[in-house]
C-alpha cells in the first residue's frame, strides 16, 4: 500500500487535549460496511447500533505510569520511558531514556527516596534498565507518571489517571491506551447484554511504537512494532461459537483485532505480535470494529481501511471533519458495522 493513502489534512483544533466530561460522552460516527452510508450517533446509544448477538472482544490491558523523572549522581535530569518488563519480577524493563548526556551503563537515576532505576546496558530497541525498589508496582504507581499522547502536548493531571484508563483494565503492561474503549462505561456494557450481545477479553499491552508515523513509502517497508498479546481459552471458543453461529465479531479497538488476528494466523494464543494489516489483509474473525480516529500515516489507520475500505475510510474522515468530530485518544469514535 502507498503511504500517501494513509495521509490527511487535520485542523488542529480537531485534536482533543481533554476527555469529554462524560466518559460515554463522545460522538459516533457510523460506517455500516455493506453500504458505506454513513450516520451520526452517540457513543452513549452504541447498543443501538450494534447488531443483535454481536460478540463484543475488548482488551483488558492497563496502562501503566511508565514515565518517569529523575535526577543522576551529576544533577542532570533525566526522563525513563518504560516500555515492557523483562520478567515477572516486573524489575527490569526494555526503557527509552532522555537526558542532556548519553545514558551509559551503571548509570543510576534517583526517582525518589524510594525507587531508583539503574541502567544496564541498551539494545536496538532501546535501553536494558533494573529498577531499584521494594515493590515495582507500588513504586510505579507512587512515582510513575501517565504515559499521555506527545500530540496532546500538556502534563497529566489526577484526573487522567482515570480517564486515561478503560473500566474493565486488568493486567498491567501497556505504555499506551487501547483508547476505543475509553468511551464504555459499565451502564454501556449493560445495555449491550440487553441487546444479547456476549462479552469477552483479549489483553494486547499496547507499546510506545503505536505512535509511530510511517517513513517510507510503501507500507510492506514499514518496520512493524511488537507488542504482547494473549486469547485466553474462554475467549477462544466464544470466537468459535459465534463463527459457527454465524454471529458478528465486534472488536473494540484496533489492539483487540490485533491480538484476535494474530491468534487466528498463528494459533498461538499468546506471544509478540509484529502484525501488519492493511488493505488487502484477511481478516479471520473480527467483521465489525469500534475505534477512534486516527493519526495520518499509521498504522492503525491502515488496519481501520483493511477492514472498511480506503474510498470509504478516507470519505469518513473527510465527513467527520466537515462536522467538527474531535479525533485521536480523548476523541469521538466511529463504529464500522
Amino acid at each position: 500500500m502507498r503511504v500517501d493513502a494513509l495521509d490527511y489534512a487535520l485542523p488542529p483544533a480537531l485534536i482533543a487535549r481533554e476527555p469529554t466530561p462524560e466518559r460515554d460522552g463522545a460522538r459516533l460516527l457510523v460506517l455500516p460496511r455493506a453500504t458505506g452510508a454513513l450516520t451520526h450517533g452517540a457513543v452513549r446509544d452504541l447498543s443501538r447500533w450494534v447488531p443483535e448477538g454481536s460478540l463484543v472482544v475488548v482488551n483488558d490491558t492497563r496502562v501503566i505510569p511508565a514515565r518517569l523523572h529523575g535526577t543522576r549522581a551529576s544533577g542532570g535530569r533525566v526522563e525513563v520511558f518504560l516500555l515492557r518488563a523483562l520478567d515477572d519480577t516486573r524489575r527490569r524493563w526494555l526503557a527509552l531514556g532522555r537526558a542532556s548526556k548519553p545514558l551509559r551503563p551503571d548509570t543510576t537515576v534517583t526517582v525518589s527516596p524510594a525507587l531508583a532505576v539503574k541502567i544496564l546496558g541498551r539494545t536496538d530497541e532501546g535501553l536494558l534498565v533494573e529498577l531499584q525498589c521494594a515493590d515495582p508496582d507500588q513504586a510505579l504507581a507512587r512515582d510513575g507518571e501517565v504515559p499521555l499522547p506527545p500530540y496532546l502536548r500538556r502534563a497529566p493531571t489526577e484526573a487522567d489517571r482515570v480517564r486515561y484508563q478503560t473500566v474493565y483494565a486488568r493486567v498491567p503492561g501497556a505504555v499506551a491506551a487501547p483508547t476505543a474503549g475509553l468511551h464504555l462505561t459499565p451502564e454501556g456494557l449493560e445495555a449491550l447484554r440487553r441487546r444479547g450481545c456476549a462479552l469477552c477479553a483479549v489483553t494486547l499491552h499496547v507499546g510506545a511504537g503505536t505512535f509511530a508515523p510511517v517513513t517510507v513509502e510503501d507500507l510492506d517497508l514499514h518496520p512493524m512494532h511488537r507488542e504482547w498479546y494473549e486469547v485466553p481459552e474462554e475467549t477462544a471458543r466464544a470466537v468459535d461459537q459465534a463463527r459457527r453461529e454465524g454471529r458478528r465479531v465486534l472488536a473494540v479497538g484496533t489492539t483487540a483485532v490485533r491480538a484476535l488476528e494474530s491468534f487466528a494466523a498463528t494459533g498461538e494464543p499468546r506471544g509478540d505480535t509484529r502484525l501488519l494489516l492493511q488493505p488487502g489483509s484477511a481478516f479471520r474473525v473480527v467483521d465489525a470494529l469500534m475505534t477512534n480516529f486516527h493519526l495520518p500515516r499509521s498504522t492503525l489507520l491502515a488496519l481501520v481501511m483493511a477492514l472498511a475500505g480506503v474510498d470509504r475510510v478516507r470519505e469518513a474522515y473527510r465527513e467527520a471533519i466537515a462536522r467538527g468530530y474531535r479525533f485521536f485518544s480523548y476523541g469521538d469514535a466511529m463504529l464500522i458495522v
